[in-house]
C-alpha cells in the first residue's frame, strides 16, 4: 500500500469517526431532552414522592398530654382540642414561649393567650389546660422543658403534632431530649395553606420545606 492510498484511507476515517461522534452527542442530547420533558410533565409525582418521604407522622393515639408548641397558631391548638374531645388526652399543654416587645406592652396577644384562647372555645376547659416551661425560644428549648414536665409528673406518652415538614426535626429532637423516659408521638398536621400532595403549587409550601431541609440540617450538626 503507498503512502498516498493510507493517507487516503486516514482522510475517509476522520469523516466517519466525526459523524459517528455526532450522532452520538445528537442521540445523547435527544436522551436528556426527553428525560427532561418526562420529568416536567411528572413533576407533580416526584414532588409528591419527596413530601412523603421526608414526612414522618405517628398516628393519634391515647396519651398523657398533648402538647401545643409554639406557632402554628392556625392548626397546633386546633388539633389538641380535637384530641381532647376524642377522649384520647385528659391534660393540653402549651409551651410558654417567650413575647415580643409589642405582645409585652399589651398590642398584640401573646401565643400562649392566643392558644389558651382557642382551646377554651374550642371546648377545652381551663382546668385541662396548663403551661411548661419559660421563656422559650426554639424546639430544643421546648422540648427540654416538655420532658422536665414529663419527668415531675411521671408522663408516659405524650403527643405533639406539628406541621407536615416540621416532623421530621421535631421528632428527632423530641427522642434526642427524652431518649427511653416517655413515648412521645408527633403526628403530622397539614396546613390551611398546603398539603403534601400539592404543596408545591403555594409559596407558603416551598418555603416551609426549604426552611425545614435547613432546619433540620442545622439541628443534628447541633444537637
Amino acid at each position: 500500500m503507498t503512502a498516498s492510498t493510507e493517507q487516503g484511507e486516514a482522510r475517509l476515517e476522520r469523516p466517519r469517526s466525526c459523524a459517528v461522534t455526532r450522532r452520538f452527542m445528537l442521540a445523547l442530547a435527544g436522551g436528556v431532552l426527553l428525560a427532561a420533558v418526562a420529568a416536567w410533565f411528572g413533576r407533580d409525582a416526584l414532588l409528591r414522592d419527596a413530601a412523603d418521604a421526608w414526612i414522618v407522622s405517628d398516628p393519634p393515639a391515647h396519651a398523657d398530654a398533648v402538647a401545643v408548641l409554639g406557632g402554628g397558631l392556625e392548626y397546633r391548638p386546633f388539633a389538641a382540642a380535637e384530641y381532647y374531645r376524642r377522649g384520647l388526652v385528659a391534660k393540653v399543654l402549651v409551651s410558654n414561649i417567650g413575647s415580643s416587645r409589642a405582645e409585652r406592652l399589651g398590642v398584640l396577644k401573646s401565643h400562649v393567650e392566643a392558644n389558651i384562647e382557642v382551646l377554651q372555645k374550642l371546648g377545652v376547659p381551663a382546668t385541662a389546660i396548663e403551661t411548661f416551661g419559660r421563656q422559650l425560644t426554639d424546639t430544643y428549648s421546648e422540648a427540654r422543658a416538655l420532658h422536665q414536665w414529663a419527668m415531675d409528673t411521671g408522663a408516659r406518652t405524650i403527643m405533639v403534632p406539628t406541621d407536615l415538614f416540621a416532623t421530621r426535626r421535631l421528632r428527632w429532637t423530641l427522642h434526642q431530649v427524652f431518649g427511653t423516659d416517655a413515648l412521645v408521638l408527633v403526628p403530622a398536621l397539614s396546613p390551611l395553606e398546603y398539603r403534601s400532595d400539592d404543596w408545591w403549587k403555594n409559596e407558603a409550601g416551598l418555603i416551609a420545606f426549604q426552611n425545614e431541609i435547613i432546619k433540620y440540617i442545622y439541628y443534628r450538626a447541633k444537637y
